[in-house]
């Protein structure tokens, strides 16, 4: 009989915060220098006292309302007891059973995936190994560190995959965490567990190390099928930790699997209790800007984008943003124009040609020069006919490279189409001349040495002869020798 999966995730996020969880010390996670941005309270030194970092709560909270969850009136810290090197106290400040955000969910390809709680806590300090011996960096000892804990809704490793990259968009368009899983800002963990039936759940086994999306969904979908193998040969999963080799594509047993008691919780005796008013959760969900999903559905009824541009730009916030100021100084034109071919314009040289010029860059960086005033006369150009796309390439890379208005560029280097009907019936002829093997085709009927025939004009007039007129009298011409 066939298994089924049941997965949920376990996602640590590092808040965007100028200081620590409970501390003054600057919240620089990138700090390179080990041990520098430290205190006797993110240290663990003895009858040192914490102080709730406001922001980071606000910044959980922000985070629970724009994923539908609900905030209750009150909620506290809790201390979680273990012992590890990178571990100061002996014990972590985090959240158990009044955490800051419960029962929110976040869809993923119409999928609704709930989200058991969001919580607060401190992040550990970094571990080096070396050759016989490790050495502790407390840098990010204390750092804020959000838990989002999900349902075991997740069937698969792409589905998984898709549900830690929406949320990290999320993430980035709140402005809670840049969430990058490479700097460690995002860390996910996978409990699995394989089943007959979705009523009897299977033994759960956790997979730690997962520093990127694809490893998520690789290690996923490794596990299911060591688990399938084990459970058909008769033989039980034991509840543990594995890790993920990225090298070799496997898991890896780590220890045995702690449960809730093996920490002993217990409520922080140094921090009081948090209370929220309505008029406040109120004041934090104001603040919410519009979320990935909201867009989509906007950018689909407002400018009617196919889902593939709208995804690129929904993705990449920065180019989105500066789509719509394209769009917006092109609002006089829009009144008048065909507004899906004029919108459908910006959107493919914004997503292929710019996106190509800008390589790992972004329209959001200082040396960008290209306004969106610019950007949206140069479009009308090659709405209008006035360059074509061969000459729409020069005048961008030009306009990357300086920042110039378009119409100077093409005055300047003189770029202009050759619209003189005379001119490009010549040219037209001395092509024709050059090319019989191609008449001949066209006369047996290959529609593609039509196209030839243009392409060489077009290289002959150096892409500044108009198409319109070259296809006209290219026909004309061609229609009066076959």
């Amino acid at each position: 009989m066939p298994y089924q999966s049941v997965i949920g995730l376990e996602i640590h996020v590092e808040l965007k915060t100028n200081s620590k969880m409970f501390c003054a010390s600057q919240n620089d996670p990138d700090e390179k220098n080990p041990n520098t941005n430290i205190c006797p309270i993110c240290t663990g030194h003895p009858g040192t006292l914490p102080v709730i970092n406001e922001e980071a709560v606000k910044k959980v909270i922000k985070t629970g309302l724009a994923l539908n969850c609900q905030i209750p009136e009150s909620s506290k810290f809790d201390r979680k007891n273990y012992f590890y090197p990178d571990l100061p106290k002996g014990y972590q400040i985090s959240q158990y059973d009044l955490p800051l955000c419960k029962e929110g969910l976040l869809e993923i390809d119409g999928k609704k995936i709930r989200i058991r709680r969001v919580h607060l806590e401190e992040d550990t300090g970094r571990l080096i190994h070396k050759k016989g011996y490790s050495l502790v960096d407390f840098n990010r000892a204390g750092i804020p560190l959000m838990e989002l804990v999900t349902e075991p809704d997740i069937r698969e490793g792409k589905e998984a995959r898709k549900f830690a990259e929406e949320l990290q968009l999320v993430l980035r368009y709140l402005d809670i965490s840049n969430a990058d899983p490479e700097k460690g800002e995002l860390r996910v963990e996978v409990n699995i567990s394989l089943s007959l039936d979705d009523k009897k759940l299977g033994t759960k086994v956790e997979i730690k190390n997962l520093n990127s999306f694809r490893a998520v969904e690789r290690a996923i979908d490794y596990e299911i099928k060591r688990q399938e193998k084990i459970l058909s040969s008769g033989k039980k999963i034991i509840q543990e930790t594995r890790g993920w080799d990225d090298a070799r594509g496997i898991t890896v047993t780590q220890r045995e699997k702690e449960e809730a008691q093996d920490y002993r919780y217990f409520p922080e005796p140094d921090l009081p209790p948090l209370h929220f008013k309505k008029e406040e959760i109120a004041k934090i969900k104001h603040t919410i800007p519009e979320i990935p999903q909201q867009k989509r559905i906007r950018f689909k009824s407002e400018y009617e984008l196919d889902e593939s541009s709208i995804e690129v730009l929904v993705r990449n916030k920065n180019l989105g943003d500066y789509f719509e100021k394209v769009i917006s100084e092109m609002e006089p034109r829009l009144k008048h124009e065909k507004l899906s071919d004029l919108i459908k314009l910006v959107s493919n040289y914004l997503i292929s040609d710019l996106q190509g010029l800008l390589g790992e860059k972004s329209v959001s960086d200082k040396d960008f020069l290209i306004t969106p005033e610019n950007f949206a006369e140069f479009i009308g150009m090659i709405y209008d006919g006035k360059i074509s796309s061969k000459i729409a390439k020069i005048v961008l890379e030009e306009m990357f490279k300086t920042g110039a208005d378009p119409s100077n560029i093409i005055e300047k280097k003189d770029l202009s189409l050759i619209s003189d009907e005379a001119e490009i019936e010549k040219i037209i002829k001395v092509v024709i001349s050059k090319n019989q093997k191609a008449v001949e085709d066209l006369k047996k009927g290959k529609g593609n040495a039509f196209q030839f025939l243009v392409g060489q004009v077009m290289a002959a007039s150096k892409g500044k002869a108009n198409p319109k007129i070259i296809n006209q009298y290219l026909t004309k011409v061609l229609g009066k020798m076959l």
